[in-house]
Order: C-alpha cells, then structure tokens, then sequence
C-alpha cells in the first residue's frame, strides 16, 4: 500500500509542477524578479490547479510514511522526476529526447539508491541554537550564491541553478515544519509563541518563489531534477549534523552511497548541461 501511495504522490507532484511550470514560463523575466511573483501567478486558474494537485502529493506523502517505512517511500518520491517529462510532453507539445529518458532515470535510481544505503535513523526533534545558526548560514548563503550565479545564464542553466537553490531551502523549509509539528504536542498556541513557524513562512515563501522562477525558464528536466534530488539529499545532510540522525558507516555502505551520488550527478549534468535551449 504505501508503494502505491508513494507512486501516486509522485505523480501529483509531477503533475502539480509541470502545470506550474506552464503557467510560470510564459511569464517575463522582469515580472519572475518580482517579490510578488507568486501573487500574480496566483491568479492564474492552471497554476492553482497545480498547487493543489501538489497538496493532494503531500498528504499521499504525509499517509505513506505512516503505513510503511520511510526508506522505502523517500526514494520513490523521486520518480516525479521521470513522472513530469512525458507530463511535461503531453501537456506542452514537446517532444523529449531519449537522452533526457535515461538521465532523469539516472537521477531517480542513484537518489533512491542514496537514501535507501544512507538510511537515516535516530535523532533529536529540534535542533539547538547554534545548529540553527550554523544551518541557516549554509542553506542561504549558497542557496543565495547559486541565484547570483543564475544571472545571464541561458535557460537551461538558470533552471538548473535556481532549481538546486530551490531544492536546498525546500530541505530547510522541511527541517523547520519537523519543529513547528514537535511544538503541537504543546498545543495549537505554543506554535505561534516559537520563531520556527515565522521562519518557515519566510523560508517557504523564498523557496517557491526560486521554485517558480526555475520553471520559468521553461526548461523543465533540470529544474524538477535538481529540486527533487537536492531537496532529500540537504535534508539527510541536516538530519545527521543538526539533528543528530546517523546514517549506516561501513565503509561497504559508503562506496555504495558514493557511487549512488555520482550516479545521480551525471544524471543531473546531462540534464542540465546537454539539452537544447
């Protein structure tokens, strides 16, 4: 059951994002550097469809995890990187290359592969202050490097740029909900009187609002791929160094992890560096 839950989630996600990407694409540069740009394109009847075919995503998600192992599930999640290319087609007119096949496949089996050796387990609820300092100056600053950098670049590359900075604040956003949902066990109040719940609005605001200007770019393969695969990876990296989580150390399990990665890399590269603009 929670294969098949995982799977439909995926494919809400994939549908939820290339609907936005449709909408997001057709919108200027000038109006995708907006602070409001998620506003104007709340208007737009085909963008919220979008969001909440990806809200459905994320309550298959939530149920999921909760019937089944969340090692099985992560890597499943990942297959809305294969899910949204023939969407993307279908829905755009596009025709994709064989070339973008087998890439986004890399970058779904060498993420699965990552997460089921790495296999995160233990941990603390919230992180203290200092980890918080230390996870906001990582996360920003290159999340914050990565969108200078997308400046002048062509499509193909900005897409893939923004969609990694989006993908690390995705990881954060997450980090933040997992203490604002620790805080419930307090009461529905003791929510509004911690920063996290103000950070992650903040934080989920910045995120889309990158996740968005990714899309616009209309290339669509580097900007799911780098967002769905960044968004798990940062997040196992923020599970062991701020909360405590461990991941298996052999160094069996670590070739394997490494080899996964690079797996997931080339994937990634070839999206993002080989397609036509």
């Amino acid at each position: 059951m929670e294969v098949a839950l995982a799977l439909t989630a995926a494919l809400l996600f994939a549908l939820g994002t290339v609907l936005q990407a449709q909408v997001a694409s057709q919108s200027s540069e000038e109006e995708a550097g907006s602070a409001n740009f998620l506003v104007a394109l709340a208007r737009k009847p085909r963008w919220l469809a979008g969001i909440a075919a990806a809200a459905l995503g994320f309550v298959a998600q939530a149920w999921a995890p909760g019937i089944g192992k969340l090692v099985v599930v992560q890597p499943l999640l990942a297959t809305a990187v294969v899910f949204a290319l023939p969407l993307g087609a279908k829905l755009g007119g596009r025709r994709i290359s064989v070339r973008e096949i087998v890439a986004a496949l890399a970058v779904t089996a060498g993420l699965g592969a990552f997460l089921v050796v790495a296999d995160p387990t233990g941990g603390v609820d919230n992180a203290n202050a200092a980890e918080w300092i230390g996870s906001f100056a990582v996360c920003g600053g290159v999340s914050l490097a990565l969108v200078v950098a997308s400046r002048g670049r062509s499509p193909v590359h900005r897409a893939a740029l923004m969609g990694t900075a989006a993908g690390i604040l995705f990881a954060l956003a997450a980090a933040l909900t997992k203490a604002t949902v620790d805080e419930l066990d307090e009461g529905v109040l003791a929510v509004f009187e911690n920063w996290h719940v103000y950070a992650l609005v903040v934080v989920g605001w910045v995120s889309m609002t990158i996740s968005q200007r990714s899309l616009q770019t209309g290339a669509l393969a580097p900007a799911v791929a780098t967002q769905m695969a960044f968004d798990p990876i940062v997040s196992v990296a923020l599970g062991v160094l701020a909360f405590e989580e461990s991941i298996h150390e052999t160094s069996s399990t670590a070739v394997l992890a490494l080899i996964a990665f690079a797996v997931m890399i080339a994937g990634l590269v070839v999206l993002a560096l080989f397609q036509q603009d």
